[in-house]
């Protein structure tokens, strides 16, 4: 029996996959379970159409996050924070911090794809890296100076 794949199925394929399976597995197993729908026509025509405006919208997407990288080349946030004599802050300048400068000049970038090799816990530069999944990566200079 073909069926097409709803979600993903352990030694079966991935989701959308159209792939034929015996008819007591599909009857019994997928089915119920709402793993897996019957191949017909119509309903592999839908899941083609689906497929296409997924992989534009994926393109569009990427495209958006391109910008975005191009975009942050040579941009610089700027913390004040206090610090002791031998320039270690009361604190730490953190991702979230990072964030929300960024917010603040226009970026929407959120926290978790800001990514810093060690928290910033002195005075001077640091550089902080903005994944965007997909080999996109861009570089933010992160400047801290004392209040």
């Amino acid at each position: 029996m073909k069926i097409i794949l709803q979600k993903d199925v352990k030694n079966v394929g991935k989701v959308g996959d159209l792939v034929s399976v015996s008819d007591g597995y599909a009857r019994n197993f997928l089915f119920p379970r709402k793993l897996a729908v019957e191949a017909t026509e119509k309903r592999v025509n839908e899941f083609e159409h689906l497929k296409k405006v997924a992989e534009i919208q994926k393109k569009k997407a990427h495209a958006e996050r391109e910008a975005l990288v191009t975009k942050l080349k040579g941009v610089t946030v700027i913390f004040r924070a206090q610090a002791g004599d031998s320039d270690k802050l009361f604190g730490t300048i953190t991702t979230h911090d990072i964030s929300n400068e960024l917010e603040k000049a226009g970026y929407h970038i959120d926290r978790r794809d800001i990514h810093l090799d060690e928290p910033i816990k002195l005075l001077g530069q640091h550089k902080a890296i903005v994944k965007l999944g997909e080999g996109l990566h861009g570089e933010v200079q992160v400047v801290v100076e004392r209040v």
